[in-house]
C-alpha cells in the first residue's frame, strides 16, 4: 500500500484565507484534468494572517504533482 503525501501551499497576508479557498478550486481542477487516484482537497485557516491549501496525492504521483503545481512544503497524510 502506497503512502500518501499532503501537499501544502502557504498563503500569507490579510487575504490569506481567502486566496486559499481559491486555490483549492484550482487543485480540484487539476485532480479532475489528470484524472488522480485520489479526491482530498482541502483548505484550513490558521490565522488571521495565514492559511493554507491542500491535496493528498500517492506517493506514485508525487513527483509530478511536486514538479507540476510547486507546494511549498508537503508532510505524510494521516486519515
Amino acid at each position: 500500500m502506497s503512502r500518501k503525501i499532503k501537499m501544502i501551499w502557504d498563503f500569507r497576508g490579510p487575504a490569506a484565507a481567502k486566496t486559499a479557498e481559491h486555490h483549492e478550486i484550482h487543485l480540484k481542477e487539476y485532480i479532475a484534468i489528470e484524472k488522480s487516484p485520489l479526491n482530498i482537497t482541502g483548505y484550513e485557516i490558521i490565522n488571521e494572517m495565514h492559511a493554507i491549501a491542500f491535496m493528498v496525492v500517492t506517493d506514485e504521483n508525487m513527483i509530478s504533482v511536486r514538479d507540476t503545481l510547486k507546494p511549498h512544503r508537503a508532510v505524510l497524510f494521516e486519515a
